[in-house]
């Protein structure tokens, strides 16, 4: 593919030049087309490229949420069957998938580093869903998609967090554990951070609420984890396969949700995208600020600043889906998911190239 990379990229700049010219008329098929196939070009070309190759899922999810933009009603419905049903099940996978490739020997990190679990699960639990309160009340968005934004604050570290953290030379061990433990808090704490702070917003149902979290990610992971311990040495096929099954998963869910909610993403888009944004970069930051500040090494920084900035987007629009909300309180999440996978992949090249002396765990 490597020899192939000069050509992708020339295709792409020339849909560029296209798209240029066809995006002021508006959203129509042809320029959906370009746009989605520049993108694919440009994630071919970084995925040859040796020093982009960590941007180029992220430039895929942009080709998907221009399919989901431009042509909506084809991942909507498809002979009566709504495809945000397949949200949950999307998520179940993933998060057996995440069980699957786990082990009790990965939680050794909170015997070694117990400070910076405890620091990382607290900022996951405290920035994020603080932040996203206090955007939601100065956003002027209507309530339900203002809890929206509460909601992907709440959620636990997300999996693709991990490998950012290997990309930004971060403590990945660390990142790993920050993940999986703050993954198996979330059935208990989402819903009284979600009572406490969305409450004004949107009615929650505090056990209803547990009872479907536990569904959606204790259960997989539970599995996962049970089949990764019968198969013991042999499950490493299973260990290669997933994370490809999981970046399908995600790909998809962001797609369906994209679809859904489309009309209102164009009527609130800019606003909505710019509160997002704020979230998601202000939570790198106080989660390295708070990490610094209380001296832990650098390594562990960056990993709690992509720990708390990062979050389970998934879940979020999977609980949205449940509650029958995927076109208000689901439209944050479905903006945060590919926001968080382009600023985290710029913040792991960032890191990455900053201080070469510091190598990933």
């Amino acid at each position: 593919m490597k020899s192939n990379s000069p050509i992708f990229l020339y295709l792409a700049i020339a849909l560029l030049l296209g798209l240029i010219y066809t995006i002021p008329a508006g959203f129509q098929v042809g320029t959906g087309l370009i746009a989605v196939g520049f993108f694919l070009f440009l994630g071919l070309y970084f995925r040859a490229n040796e020093h982009l190759k960590g941007f180029s899922f992220s430039v895929v999810i942009f080709a998907v949420v221009a399919l989901a933009m431009f042509f909506p009603l084809y991942f909507q419905e498809i002979n009566g069957f709504k495809l945000t049903q397949l949200i949950n099940p999307l998520i179940q996978m993933i998060m057996f998938g995440m069980g699957a490739t786990l082990s009790w020997k990965d939680f050794a990190a909170v015997a070694q580093s117990p400070k910076s679990v405890a620091i990382g699960i607290f900022a996951q639990f405290a920035i994020m869903p603080l932040v996203g309160f206090g955007l939601a009340n100065l956003s002027g968005l209507e309530p339900e998609v203002a809890a929206g934004i509460i909601l992907v604050g709440c959620a636990p570290g997300g999996t693709a967090s991990n490998v950012i953290a290997f990309l930004a030379r971060a403590n990945v061990a660390l990142s790993v554990t920050l993940t999986t433990i703050s993954t198996l808090l979330a059935p208990f704490l989402m819903p009284v951070l979600m009572k406490l702070l969305a409450g004004q917003f949107i009615e929650i149902d505090l056990l209803k609420m547990m009872w479907d979290i536990f569904k959606i990610i204790l259960l997989p992971v539970g599995a996962g984890l049970l089949v990764h311990q019968l198969l013991g040495k042999n499950s490493g096929w299973i260990e290669k396969l997933l994370p490809l099954v999981s970046m399908l998963g995600i790909a998809l869910i962001i797609l369906v949700i994209t679809a859904a909610g489309r009309d209102s993403l164009l009527a609130m888009g800019p606003i909505l995208i710019l509160i997002v944004f704020l979230h998601n970069v202000m939570g790198y930051s106080l989660g390295y600020g708070l990490a610094r500040f209380i001296g832990l090494s650098e390594q562990d920084a960056r990993t709690i600043s992509i720990e708390v900035g990062m979050q389970n987007a998934g879940l979020a629009s999977g609980l949205s889906n449940i509650m029958g909300k995927i076109t208000t309180l689901g439209l944050a999440p479905a903006v945060f998911g590919p926001m968080q996978n382009i600023t985290g992949s710029v913040l792991a090249a960032f890191w990455g190239r900053r201080k070469k002396g510091v190598e990933p765990s």
